[in-house]
């Protein structure tokens, strides 16, 4: 399939493409072509949103195929509405931006209440249309019947007498439908308006520009129709839709959405931005969990059944609540117990060289004709209490859309059994304290290691996918994580002046956890960020390996502008509004909160972001769980495992944080790595911890070592020299 510059051109809303965006569009196209994957790291400036898009827009122009791009990041989501416009406006094209129900509901239930409203409102309509045509029916029969004698004749007007009498029997049958109907279903007002109003007009107006789903809602809510519904309705045959990376992810609902679309999978073009995220989404919509209040309550549901087998179900879910709790009481420490609060507390509960403590307690605890015939009963049973609940919420016997407590215990106990031995399910158990009685209750799941697992059977269905992000390398770990095979590779460094930026690589402690108490490592971090702050000519960012550590520093440093602490549960973006509002301001927070990747500052707003230590996560057994699956199937040994587990997403959370600052070509700024496992002494003198070739080599290339008391006349010079600082020189 050949294409011209001109052909890509007509989708780029701006005069120009830079050289690198033009040559990765020409690489993306091609491999668009061949139905290959796409594996595209840009750094900040390279303009990969726009790279991506032209090219699969055209594509999928000639091709007959339909782009779907999805992110996880609420500030990307607003950037790819502002891009789709900037199309749109010079390149006609239908974009659709989508939205999860919940967020879009008028009236405020839950999916699988939402489902049984459409049904009963789509039987009202049908009903409503049939009585109209049977109506219609009736009254052509009757001018027949009563119609001149001659015209017609005897026989004629009897047959049409005799039909209408079979209408009416019918009309009257119909009316006391919908009589019941109209007396005792539950329907939703807006979606009955949907069905029987005219939406041209809404579709005109979704289609002359991009909207957002707040659009679509005032929109829709200020005529009493259903938003999300018109939308799906909208979004087949749509050239363009942005979405939620759960759209795709989750396989249930991806399925659903396709055929929102309109579309098969082969048929879709996916372009996935901060593509780093997507192997902890892809497990975050693969884990399962069941709770023991949601199995006491199916115990409950299953006592007020009488139905034969409700008793071989309540043995087996019983059986299964009893091992639980006595799996958790058996793996509490001495004053472990005393230690859960109102947040989930993990327990271990695998085992080396056997199936873990909850299936085996349950297998201990359990006597009866079998677990799997019980187990399936359960199933079965489970699959008509929920049928019966829907029809009850349909005709209006429920005033809410009751979910069957017996199905999801009896699904869960089902996968537990099956999978919880296999090398990509971490079994776990977790506790935590009710906040009313103070009383513990448990929670197993099912926690997937392994995201391939997830994401292979998506890519290996598109047509083709574009994942982009500025911190993808190594590409061949992105493409064993995710599953994907024989992608195309392309990654274009910093774009912007290189006198604008350093990059220092601080000699100062290694903040390894045993030595994060020591005074004199605390005396040397402060230090450091103390001069840091005194240096930048605006504000600085400060990230930590924890919220702890952020919140140590923030009590011990002393500066003379504003100090910022991020704290866990709070509104990472009223702090930002606050931060980015004064011009000398310090911030603490950790690498792992929302701070560090998705976020832009400008200017002033962070002029110096500092990282402190090698932030890796808490390494607690999921952690070891999901190294030692990645040691299996991507090496066989535990440093492969370490290397794709944990190091690699450390480091691209680093990047991702020191990519926060200079972000665009007349931006300038000073990204600092406080640690000396950063330096390049280390990679001899420290071999086992050092980090720095980690990096890709153009960054590594940037890095500065230097000494702690050396680094603020380092930055006095930098900002002196890009006019940035004109306060007092540093005191020796």
């Amino acid at each position: 399939m050949a294409t011209t510059d001109d052909d890509y051109l007509r989708f780029f809303p701006y005069d120009e493409p830079y050289d690198h965006q033009h040559e990765a569009m020409g690489g993306i196209y091609d491999a668009l072509t061949d139905g290959r994957d796409v594996l595209f790291e840009g750094a900040c400036g390279t303009g990969k949103t726009l790279a991506s898009l032209v090219p699969a827009l055209e594509y999928a122009r000639q091709a007959d195929k339909t782009v779907v791009i999805t992110t996880n990041v609420h500030q990307q989501m607003r950037q790819f509405v502002a891009d789709a416009r900037s199309i749109t406006a010079q390149e006609s094209i239908r974009a659709v931006v989508f939205r999860g129900k919940g967020s879009m509901c008028h009236i405020g239930v839950d999916y699988e209440e939402c489902q049984a409203l459409r049904d009963t409102t789509r039987d009202l309509v049908d009903k409503e249309q049939e009585r109209a045509e049977l109506e219609r029916q009736e009254s052509e029969l009757l001018d027949q019947a009563t119609a001149d004698g001659d015209a017609l004749g005897d026989d004629s007007q009897e047959n049409a007498l005799e039909a209408r009498n079979a209408v009416m029997d019918e009309l009257q049958a119909v009316e006391d439908e919908l009589e019941e109907l109209q007396t005792d279903a539950t329907i939703c007002d807006h979606y009955y308006r949907n069905l029987t109003v005219d939406t041209t007009e809404f579709y005109a107006w979704l289609y002359e520009d991009v909207r957002t789903p707040d659009d679509v809602y005032e929109y829709a809510h200020d005529r009493g129709l259903c938003g999300y519904e018109l939308l799906k309705e909208g979004i087949e045959g749509v050239d363009l839709v942005v979405c939620n990376y759960h759209h795709l992810l989750d396989p249930m609902i991806r399925e659903q959405f396709f055929r929102w679309l309109g579309r098969d999978p082969e048929d879709v073009v996916a372009v996935f931005d901060e593509a780093h995220n997507v192997e902890n989404a892809a497990r975050d919509h693969a884990r399962r969990t069941l709770t023991e209040t949601t199995v006491e309550s199916a115990i409950d549901e299953l006592a007020e059944s009488d139905d034969s087998r409700s008793e071989n179900a309540h043995n087996v879910l019983s059986t299964f609540l009893r091992a639980l709790r006595t799996t958790y009481d058996d793996a509490f420490g001495f004053g472990e117990r005393e230690q859960v609060e109102d947040h989930w507390y993990d327990l271990s509960i695998a085992n080396d060289d056997r199936r873990d403590d909850l299936t085996l307690a349950f297998l201990q605890e359990y006597s009866g004709p079998g677990f799997h015939e019980e187990l399936d009963q359960a199933l079965d049973l489970g699959r008509e209490l929920d049928q019966q609940y829907e029809e009850a919420f349909k005709e209006g016997d429920l005033d809410t859309r009751k979910e069957c407590q017996t199905l999801q215990a009896a699904q869960f106990l089902s996968a537990w059994l099956e999978e919880s031995d296999d090398l990509g399910q971490y079994p776990v158990v977790s506790v935590r304290r009710r906040e009313e009685s103070g009383d513990i209750y448990g929670r197993a799941e099912l926690y997937t290691c392994i995201p391939s697992n997830v994401t292979g059977d998506l890519f290996s269905d598109l047509h083709a996918s574009v994942l982009m992000s500025a911190t993808l390398r190594p590409f061949d770990v992105t493409q064993d994580v995710l599953g994907l095979t024989d992608p195309e590779t392309m990654a274009y460094g910093e774009q912007f002046p290189e006198e604008r930026r350093r990059t220092y690589a601080v000699d100062g402690p290694a903040l390894f956890a045993s030595e994060r108490d020591d005074p004199a490592t605390q005396d040397a971090v402060a230090g450091v960020l103390e001069d840091a702050a005194q240096m930048t000519p605006g504000n600085t960012l400060a990230f930590f390996p924890s919220y702890a550590e952020a919140e140590r520093y923030h009590e011990r440093v002393d500066v003379d502008g504003q100090q910022y602490l991020d704290e866990p549960g709070t509104q990472a973006r009223d702090l930002r509004e606050s931060f980015v509002d004064r011009d000398d301001a310090l911030l603490c927070t950790s690498l792992w909160g929302t701070l560090g990747e998705g976020v832009s500052y400008d200017g002033d707003d962070a002029r110096t972001v500092v990282v402190v230590g090698v932030p890796y996560p808490h390494l607690d057994d999921r952690m070891d769980a999901v190294q030692n699956a990645y040691a299996t199937s991507f090496g066989g040994d535990e440093e492969a495992g370490w290397r794709y587990a944990v190091e690699i997403p450390t480091i691209r959370k680093t990047r991702q944080a020191l990519g926060r600052v200079v972000r665009s070509p007349d931006d300038f700024g000073v990204r600092i790595l406080l640690d000396r496992r950063y330096t390049e002494a280390a990679e001899m003198e420290m071999h086992d911890y050092a980090v720095r070739g980690t990096f890709p080599p153009e960054e590594r290339a940037e890095m500065i070592d230097i000494d702690p008391e050396k680094l603020k006349f380092a930055m006095l010079n930098f900002y002196q020299d890009v006019d940035g600082y004109d306060g007092p020189p540093p005191t020796p």
